[in-house]
């Protein structure tokens, strides 16, 4: 810990990478034999808390410490939300206008995840209908969502 803590000039930051340092070995450790646990968790924290460092150096270096890992807020701003919602009633009202059919045959494939071939089994349609289909769907989806 205090040779991660000199490498990282971070004392409460060493803690973080010898967890990582762990992480890392027994992840490693599912698919591999580690024959000594505590040199690789060693040398994994050396590297890591190199790594850290030479990062925090180019974010100095570039005027952007002030930048982290992690974003403060990850959720998206309310008005992206709000385009969100708009956009996505804008696109149930273009699938009301698609025929029964097409609509249904486009849900499957891009909701459901059915492949063409799925499709048609399923609906006793051809693999062509179904292409058929999801072209049209998506080609009138398309220029449904652009003209918003």
């Amino acid at each position: 810990m205090r040779r991660i803590a000199r490498i990282t000039r971070d004392p409460a930051g060493a803690e973080d990478v010898v967890q990582s340092a762990m992480v890392r070995m027994l992840e490693y450790r599912r698919d591999k034999a580690v024959a000594n646990p505590e040199a690789f968790v060693a040398r994994a924290a050396v590297n890591l808390a190199i790594d850290e460092r030479r990062q925090r150096a180019r974010r100095l270096e570039h005027g952007l410490d002030f930048i982290t890992d992690t974003p403060a807020d990850a959720h998206p701003l309310q008005d992206e939300v709000l385009r969100t919602r708009d956009r996505l009633a804008r696109l149930k009202l273009g699938m009301a206008r698609l025929s029964p059919r097409t609509r249904e045959v486009f849900l499957l494939h891009r909701l459901e995840g059915l492949k063409y071939r799925e499709i048609a089994e399923q609906l006793g349609i051809t693999v062509s209908a179904v292409e058929k289909h999801v072209a049209k769907a998506s080609l009138f989806l398309t220029k449904w969502t652009e003209q918003w």
